[in-house]
């Protein structure tokens, strides 16, 4: 099993021209990653919505050449619970709000094991050391995507 996890104080940083986030900006656009990831996540090459039911949906992705079904699951301003169902891993991601309204901080984890390999094997090492870094990727990647909808919305 591959664990991988980052937080981010999403305001710390900004450039004069950036605009600050807030917890509801951000909760916006992790729901509309969840919906259509291309905008948010580098690699992601499909991305759609299979189902929807109260609180939450079911999407097929193609990401890095992989084909997945994942399960999604909403908490409100809080988290967003990604369940896979089909693919190559079995696992989840856990995309968390954190920090106050106006201070937010997001915390992006991911637990995955490949089904075709052995625990410390050759392929699994391979496998975490290219999810890590796209997923690492993803994170700042998606708080950058949110950052420029609210900019290109004013």
């Amino acid at each position: 099993m591959i664990y991988v996890s980052k937080e981010i104080a999403v305001n710390d940083d900004l450039a004069a021209d950036q605009p600050r986030l807030n917890r509801s900006q951000i909760w916006t656009g992790l729901v509309m990653k969840a919906e259509n990831a291309l905008p948010f996540v580098p690699g992601m090459a499909q991305c759609d919505v299979a189902e929807r039911f109260e609180g939450g949906l079911v999407r097929d992705i193609v990401f890095r050449g992989e084909r997945a079904r994942e399960k999604i699951t909403f908490q409100p301003e809080e988290r967003v619970t990604f369940v896979r169902l089909s693919g190559n891993a079995d696992g989840f991601i856990i995309n968390e709000i954190l920090g106050t309204h106006d201070e937010p901080r997001v915390r992006f984890s991911f637990a995955l094991q490949l089904l075709d390999a052995a625990s410390g094997s050759a392929a699994e090492a391979e496998f975490r050391t290219v999810m890590e870094r796209d997923y690492l990727k993803a994170v700042d990647a998606t708080v950058a995507a949110i950052r420029r909808m609210i900019s290109e919305s004013k």
